[in-house]
């Protein structure tokens, strides 16, 4: 118990066969001294896990932003394939190219790419096939690809 008296005989003079006591004295317990460290593991401690906090955050930012590159990494080869698609099947059919069969404007392709539109557009001998997509909440990006055919 903090704060207890306790009393201690300090001095005993003996006179005349009995004992005098001279003097008492009332000692306590020494109390914790208060020290400068105390609570530095703690203040350590949060700064620790304030430092990983941050690190941990950085990591879900960065996964955020790789995730974001390669769904615009997939449609943009997915934009890709839908036009190289679309000069494969002119160059298979040059008769009907040159007539003028494939050419489309806005053509839906919203099951392949997110908004995705396809559009063939013939001048001479040169095709232009133009893919364009949106995805949400992000600006609209073309595709283009010019080929010329000849034949038939």
């Amino acid at each position: 118990m903090l704060g207890c008296a306790i009393p201690i005989l300090v001095q005993v003079h003996e006179h005349a066969n009995w004992l005098m006591i001279m003097k008492i004295k009332f000692l306590r317990k020494p109390t914790k001294k208060i020290s400068f460290q105390q609570g530095i593991v703690i203040l350590e401690a949060l700064i620790a896990i304030l430092i990983f906090s941050m690190g941990i955050l950085a990591l879900v930012g960065l996964q955020a932003t790789m995730l974001k590159n390669t769904t615009e990494s997939k449609y943009r080869a997915d934009a890709s394939y839908i036009a190289q698609q679309r000069i494969g099947t002119l160059w298979a059919d040059p008769v009907g190219a040159a007539s003028g069969t494939y050419d489309e404007t806005n053509a839906d392709i919203s099951d392949l790419l997110p908004s995705g539109k396809r559009s063939s557009v013939r001048s001479g001998t040169q095709f232009t096939v133009t893919v364009t997509w949106q995805a949400p909440g992000e600006a609209q990006h073309n595709f283009i690809t010019i080929a010329n055919i000849t034949g038939g």
